[in-house]
C-alpha cells in the first residue's frame, strides 16, 4: 500500500491527501477536504523530544516584544468578552503571558498545559473563552483537542487561536515554521472555515494568523475527560 493510500487526515478524517512537499527530514501532505496540511503519524515526535523542544523557548512575559505578539490576540479577545469573565489559557507553556495580560484587564484566566500546568481539573468546567496561542500547530489530533476546546465552552463563548498559515507549495520549503520538528499541522482559511462548519463558531479573522471562534449562543458538547493532543 502506498502512504497516501494509507493517511487520513488527523482532523476530518478523510482519506488519499495530496502530496504537498517532502524535505529531508518529513514528507508533508495536504487533505482534500479541509486543507489541512500535516506530517504523517511516525514524524511526530514524542513527549521527550517535544518537551525538551519546548524547555528551548525563551517567551519572557516581561518582554514587550512578546507582549506586543500576544496583544494581537488578546486585544480583540478582551474587546468581546465581558468584564470579569472567566477563560482558559490551553497550552500555556512555562511562562503564561498571555494569563496575565488577560488578567491585568479583569479577566480571570485558569491555565492548563500537559507539561508545565497539567492540572486536568480545570479541563472539567466551562468557561467564557479559551485561548489557544501557537498550540494548534503541536496537535498530532486536532480533531479530539477541538473537540475538548469548544466543549470547554460556554454558549456564546470564544476560541480564540493563533498559529501562523500554511505557505504554498513554492514556498513551503524556506519557511522556517515547518522547519520545526514539533509543527506536525499547517492551516488555512479554508481548514478554519471547515472548523468553524464542524463545530458550528463562526470564525473571526483578525489577522493572517489569529482567528477568535464565536459559539453564537449554540454552546458545545461537554467534552470526554481527558486530554486530546
Amino acid at each position: 500500500m502506498s502512504m497516501r493510500a494509507s493517511l487520513t487526515c488527523p482532523l476530518c478524517g478523510e482519506g488519499a491527501p495530496a502530496f504537498y512537499h517532502r524535505d529531508r527530514a518529513r514528507s508533508f501532505w495536504r487533505c482534500g477536504r479541509c486543507a489541512l496540511v500535516f506530517v504523517p503519524p511516525a514524524a511526530r515526535p514524542d513527549a521527550a523530544a517535544e518537551k525538551a523542544r519546548y524547555d528551548q523557548h525563551r517567551n519572557d512575559p516581561a518582554d514587550p516584544a512578546y507582549r506586543r505578539f500576544l496583544w494581537r490576540l488578546a486585544g480583540p479577545l478582551v474587546a468581546r468578552v465581558a468584564p470579569g469573565a472567566e477563560g482558559l489559557d490551553f497550552g500555556c507553556g512555562p511562562g503564561p503571558a498571555l494569563a496575565a495580560m488577560l488578567a491585568e484587564h479583569g479577566l480571570r484566566v485558569a491555565l492548563y498545559d500537559p507539561f508545565y500546568a497539567p492540572d486536568a481539573s480545570v479541563l472539567a468546567r466551562a468557561y467564557d473563552f479559551v485561548t489557544a496561542t501557537e498550540v494548534l500547530e503541536h496537535l498530532h489530533r486536532p480533531a479530539d483537542t477541538l473537540d475538548q476546546l469548544f466543549g470547554l465552552l460556554k454558549p456564546d463563548g470564544w476560541l480564540g487561536v493563533m498559529t501562523k498559515p500554511v505557505r504554498p507549495p513554492d514556498t513551503f520549503g524556506g519557511w522556517h515554521y515547518m522547519r520545526d520538528l514539533t509543527h506536525v499541522c499547517f492551516y488555512s482559511r479554508e481548514t478554519f472555515a471547515y472548523i468553524g462548519a464542524r463545530w458550528r463558531a463562526e470564525p473571526v479573522f483578525v489577522e493572517d494568523d489569529v482567528v477568535l471562534f464565536e459559539t453564537k449562543g449554540t454552546g458545545a458538547i461537554w467534552p470526554t475527560p481527558g486530554l486530546a493532543k
